[in-house]
């Protein structure tokens, strides 16, 4: 059996090699960038920062780190990000970018394949960009690590499902304010300071993602749960966990000192729970980085 199946490779690779020397292979299709971007630190000194994704191609962040940038290109946490100099943390920077081609499609009807797809393509637009304006360069690791799996408690989910939303009508506008009031939050929204954390319509896969950071670990939605929901948790942050969504919005008040742990306050107030597992975890490593010039 294990001779058929070298003869068989080893055919096909004959094959594969008379292919190529015969018809020339397809050139692989150009990854997505932005037509326009522009790039300009920011010095106003605040915290709060902005983060869009506009219909049309558009991309806009207001006082962002290129560690958040990178963190939204390559869909990982801040503890999933080692190397680069210590300015990557601090220096802060205004991106306005915008993609030509037809209008993408609107995300409230596209099925989860398409929005994934289309997520996808917008991280390779940031990544392209990273590179341009950063010449950001960096490698890829793995390794096994202790994760946490994010499951269902005994007596079930406590919070709020919400009902499949409804299809855009004719009245909908097509296109996005340029400026919308930055304490709106919308269906798929989630705000997170020290110690607290609010979802409205979220899958709850976005919240194991956000639970990542202020825990310095991986956590792996396996809840089985497909909804959109609501949540609000409070805990109290101890010093092994991590700061939580960092330089995304201005310090909320210190967290009640008599609170639970992040651990009972998932239990009791959404009815889940964390288990510690071990499982494969994906590393970023900076190789080079440059400061964006003005522009």
């Amino acid at each position: 059996m294990l001779s058929f199946f070298r003869s068989a490779l080893l055919l096909a690779l004959i094959n594969a090699s008379q292919a190529t020397s015969q018809t020339p292979a397809p050139s692989p299709s150009p990854a997505p960038t932005f037509d326009v971007a522009s790039v300009k630190p920011n010095k106003s000194g605040g915290m709060g920062v902005r983060i869009m994704f506009q219909p049309g191609g558009r991309f806009t962040a207001d006082n962002i780190t290129l560690k958040f940038l990178i963190r939204l290109a390559y869909d990982v946490q801040e503890f999933q990000i080692s190397g680069g100099p210590p300015w990557i943390n601090s220096d802060r920077y205004d991106v306005e970018a915008k993609a030509g081609g037809p209008p993408e499609g609107d995300m409230r009807t596209m099925t989860e394949e398409q929005r994934q797809a289309d997520l996808a393509r917008r991280r390779q637009m940031i990544q392209a960009l990273l590179k341009d304006r950063f010449q950001l360069t960096l490698h890829k690791e793995s390794k096994d690590a202790p994760i946490y799996a994010l499951v269902v408690a005994k007596n079930g989910p406590k919070m709020k499902e919400l009902p499949p939303a409804p299809p855009p009508s004719a009245d909908d506008p097509k296109d996005a304010p340029d400026k919308p009031d930055p304490k709106h939050m919308g269906r798929g929204g989630m705000r997170m300071g020290r110690g607290e954390l609010t979802g409205s319509g979220v899958k709850l896969s976005f919240l194991a993602e956000a639970l990542s950071n202020p825990l310095g670990r991986t956590v792996s939605d396996k809840t089985g749960l497909k909804g959109d929901y609501d949540f609000e948790l409070k805990w109290t942050p101890d010093e092994s966990q991590g700061p939580g969504f960092k330089g995304a919005g201005d310090a909320p008040p210190p967290a009640d000192a008599n609170g639970p742990s992040i651990f009972t306050a998932i239990q009791e107030q959404l009815g889940l729970k964390l288990e510690s597992q071990k499982g494969p975890v994906d590393l970023l490593v900076i190789d080079h980085a440059e400061k964006a010039s003005e522009n």
